[in-house]
């Protein structure tokens, strides 16, 4: 059931089962990944099924080797230079598909194009490589509910669903990569989804302005309103905590104000010295234990610059009125 990334037959065993047309649920430096062929519809369809995920919500494909991702999309220019800059890395890029692209409509749900990232992690690079192909791999749990930074939480969530789980120990990044869109000639950059890869780097890099999305269609994944959510109802950017409330803080005040927390307030901390970069590695694992009081959740007010941007991102869709898996937003 689960694996340690080290063990001697772990890479095989990871790539057979995909190669079978199986599910694997792979660790990544951002979440945890349920990966299965992106070229096999049946495979792909069993994501759709062991997460409840709704079919209007496109997969990412992730890819060993640039070499890989030429196979599969049009790469203008300023493709290049993000993948040379951040790949491999928490960055995934949406792309024209290429004529040859043999990807299953399912992961692209229908759409032009297909997002694509290169993860980090050694070992689910080298699972990638053996197969031979890409894998697609949305967060390995439950649709819309807390997204999974150790092997634990996937098997907590999603149980007997996934036949194998490889554990790679705690996710080094904590929160889903950012997701830039590029337009087919290259000439615009359209942020989809935060990350911790902040849109200034990637403008530096780029040498264009990174546009902000401003529809409401679902392009790529992340976009849900409702999503990333515990059982619990949340409030964001408290002051201090309500009677019957668990505190979620920042920084090193117990909240806005000095004023000492009641006993029997359950708190935790996203960081004590206000590191954004903390604050996103163990957003999800803070909400969590936090969601295990079975009480409203109060969070802090979280900075809305840099990494800011992708942790409020999360908070406000965990805290969105809920939404059921086949609803569209």
């Amino acid at each position: 059931k689960t694996i340690d990334h080290n063990a001697p037959n772990a890479l095989d065993t990871a790539a057979s089962l995909l190669r079978a047309g199986g599910l694997v649920a792979l660790p990544t430096e951002t979440v945890y990944g349920l990966a299965a062929d992106a070229t096999n519809a049946q495979a792909v369809a069993g994501i759709y099924k062991a997460k409840g995920r709704p079919s209007f919500n496109p997969l990412i494909s992730h890819v060993s080797s640039r070499e890989m991702l030429l196979d599969y999309a049009r790469v203008p220019a300023v493709a290049e230079l993000l993948v040379a800059a951040f790949w491999p890395g928490p960055l995934t890029l949406v792309l024209e598909k290429a004529a040859s692209c043999a990807l299953t409509p399912a992961v692209t749900a229908g759409l032009a194009t297909a997002a694509f990232r290169m993860p980090k992690q050694s070992f689910t690079l080298s699972v990638i490589e053996a197969l031979g192909r890409p894998v697609a791999a949305p967060s390995a749990n439950t649709s819309g509910k807390l997204s999974p930074t150790c092997a634990r939480d996937v098997l907590a969530d999603l149980g007997e669903a996934v036949p194998l789980i490889i554990d790679g120990g705690p996710c080094g990044v904590g929160i889903e990569s950012t997701i830039i869109h590029i337009r087919a000639d290259g000439e615009a950059l359209t942020l989809l989804r935060p990350g911790t890869l902040t849109p200034d780097e990637i403008s530096a890099v780029a040498g264009m302005p990174v546009q902000h999305y401003e529809g409401s269609d679902i392009t790529a994944p992340g976009q849900i309103t409702s999503h990333y959510a515990p059982n619990a109802s949340m409030r964001l950017n408290a002051a201090y905590p309500e009677a019957g409330e668990v505190f979620i803080q920042f920084g090193p005040a117990q909240g806005t104000t000095d004023m000492p927390l009641a006993e029997e307030t359950p708190h935790y901390t996203l960081s004590p010295s206000g590191d954004l970069s903390e604050a996103a590695r163990t957003l999800f694992s803070v909400l969590r234990a936090a969601d295990t009081h079975n009480k409203p959740i109060a969070v802090a007010p979280i900075p809305n610059t840099g990494i800011g941007l992708a942790v409020n991102d999360r908070l406000t869709r965990a805290a969105a009125p809920r939404i059921t898996p086949s609803e569209k937003p």
